[in-house]
């Protein structure tokens, strides 16, 4: 299927003769367009989420400039456009609040102005999904060009081995080292102008990393085009293409809903596996499915991670960097590994198959992209646990889990909020050993607001100084992608909502059994039947704006967090041209 200039979609604001067209045309004159510039090209929306406050995105504005030369050298023309930036550490209370206003705001620029197609720059953990769902549900060609990961660090001490260090896994373990004073304050100090040594996402296996490989899976990004470190020349020329792509997808009316279908989606996921991804992937995969009319499920990921091993070594499952990745042969090399678990014959943004853009990439380091009779974890990136305490379903990463706690049974120790969690971490006097179940509730969907990520609880100061390292946790939070720990998480039902974590007590014994798929609360049904009526639902303060909108209307974590209205593919009008 090929358009031609008449079908253009901007020409709806910039063909017609009548007084409206003419007023369209005399404003883009006034920004310095020319006249044939909106009449002759299609015009490529280049959504932009730089800030000044986006440490991941710094680089984004130059980059821009890349993917606007390709535009006009495929001879298109690009316009920027704005959207939410958001610099996951600086935002709160927390990113993925906003996930879905960034969606929208997508989806609205790209329909409520004069554009035939779109390249979407982003990378940092929400504005991956949030500019995908939105760029899916308006249904224009469009292109990712991620943000690239930042480059790796070297961490030295007299005496011993340098240690390559990066963002986020690295944060965590130094400060528990702090904690429990195996480093020094001004050790610590020094530590901030490390790790983080240039624009970029984090260079772990995290959410950022993640979820673009997880675009790149779906075919919607340039083959090796995630991996590549943001301040590499390697990456301004990847987004130069990209900007020249954008313009044959608009000829060729290659939109999301032509490339996208269940076997897109499982491919993902099960690259997701492969990698070790981050287990915020098992939200923001059903939501974008969702988006596109697909039926993907916590089930269908739990199968996957039984069925794909981890290959990547990478932090937090592994040991190496996006860097290390990136020159072992990225993604395609990874996903070649994988080939007989994935359908091979889905189209992507490059006009070929999956299959195609992978065929001929070979992994160039065994200890980086392992082979598949020597993977990094036996067992797989994510499990899905069920019982009565998580009736729709708990994730954990058990690949970045304690082996000896994947089997566990314990007392809680039950939080009721995210401050009064932080002041008990650092009381000598808590009545805590290692064999307790750490428990935080109200830090879900509609709890907290938001979901933030809080399901890495810390090990209390008390346990740390006696090297205790890791603990049975579980929340209706989530956790960040960079971190590691026995953390079971997205417990949905949510507490706020009623869900069954609204009514464990301190004392009460926990079970989990993560090859079993089971986390039970080893409470009768009656004395829970008791708890229930007596609950009560927490208060919540926000009475307007976006948060009280957000509380109304998003779903559990186990449909996506997406807010209900915006699902699905019923069509929405093009507006309406005076």
């Amino acid at each position: 299927m090929t358009k031609t200039l008449a079908e253009l979609r901007s020409r709806r604001w910039f063909a017609a003769s009548d007084m409206r067209a003419f007023a369209h045309r005399q404003r883009a004159q006034q920004m310095g367009l020319r006249r044939e510039d909106v009449l002759e090209r299609p015009i490529i929306a280049v959504i932009n989420t730089w800030s000044d406050l986006s440490p991941c995105h710094a680089h984004l504005r130059e980059r821009a400039e890349a993917v606007k030369k390709g535009v006009l050298m495929a001879g298109g023309y690009p316009l920027e456009l704005p959207a939410m930036s958001l610099g996951e550490v600086m935002v709160k209370p927390t990113t993925m609040l906003y996930r879905n206003f960034l969606a929208m705001e997508v989806e609205e620029l790209l329909r409520s102005l004069p554009v035939d197609g779109a390249v979407l720059l982003a990378g940092c953990d929400k504005t991956t999904p949030g500019t995908v769902m939105g760029a899916i549900s308006m249904d224009l060609p469009a292109i990712f060009c991620p943000a690239g990961p930042m480059l790796n660090d070297r961490y030295l001490r007299r005496g011993e081995p340098a240690r390559t260090v990066g963002a986020g896994t690295h944060t965590r373990m130094f400060w528990d080292e702090l904690q429990a004073g195996r480093i020094d304050p001004a050790e610590w100090i020094d530590l901030e102008r490390h790790m983080t040594r240039s624009p970029g996402t984090c260079n772990t296996m995290g959410t950022a990393s993640t979820m673009t490989s997880i675009v790149e899976a779906l075919g919607l990004a340039l083959p090796g085009s995630t991996a590549i470190p943001a301040m590499d020349a390697g990456h301004v020329r990847m987004a130069t293409t990209c900007g020249e792509r954008a313009v044959g997808l608009v000829w060729q009316d290659l939109r999301p809903s032509r490339l996208l279908d269940r076997g897109s989606f499982l491919n993902a996921a099960a690259t997701m596996m492969a990698l070790g991804g981050s287990t915020n992937a098992a939200i923001h995969l059903i939501a974008m499915a969702r988006r596109a009319g697909v039926a993907l499920s916590l089930d269908d990921l739990d199968r996957l991670g039984r069925e794909v091993p981890v290959l990547a070594n990478l932090f937090p499952a592994g040991d190496r960097l996006m860097e290390d990745f990136h020159f072992a042969g990225g993604l395609p090399a990874l996903m070649n590994r994988i080939r007989d678990r994935l359908v091979l014959d889905r189209p992507t943004v490059t006009g070929r198959t999956l299959g195609d853009n992978i065929a001929s990439r070979e992994a160039l380091d065994d200890e980086v992209i392992r082979p598949l009779d020597r993977p990094v974890s036996a067992n797989g990136a994510l499990a899905v646990l069920r019982g009565n305490l998580a009736p729709e379903g708990a994730v954990i990463k058990a690949s970045a889990a304690s082996p000896q706690l994947l089997r566990h049974r314990g007392r809680a120790l039950v939080f009721d909020s995210q401050p009064q969690m932080q002041a008990a971490m650092n009381d000598d006097s808590l009545d805590v050993d290692e064999t307790t179940v750490l428990v935080l509730r109200n830090a879900g969907p509609v709890g907290a607001p938001g979901m933030p990520e809080w399901g890495n609880l810390p090990i209390p100061r008390k346990l740390l100084k006696r090297g205790v390292r890791d603990m049975v946790r579980i929340s209706d939070a989530r956790m960040s992608g960079t971190h590691y720990g026995s953390c079971v998480l997205h417990v949905s039902p949510e507490s706020a909502v009623g869900g069954p974590l609204a009514l464990v007590q301190t004392g009460d014994w926990i079970e989990l059994d993560v090859p079993a798929r089971r986390l039970q609360l080893m409470v009768d049904d009656a004395q829970l039947a008791r708890r229930r009526a007596a609950w009560t639902p927490p208060q919540q303060p926000y009475v307007r704006g976006f948060t009280r909108l957000y509380q109304q209307h998003v779903t559990q974590a186990h449909e996506g967090c997406d807010f209900d209205f915006l699902q699905g593919t019923a069509p929405t009008p093009e507006p309406a041209i005076y």
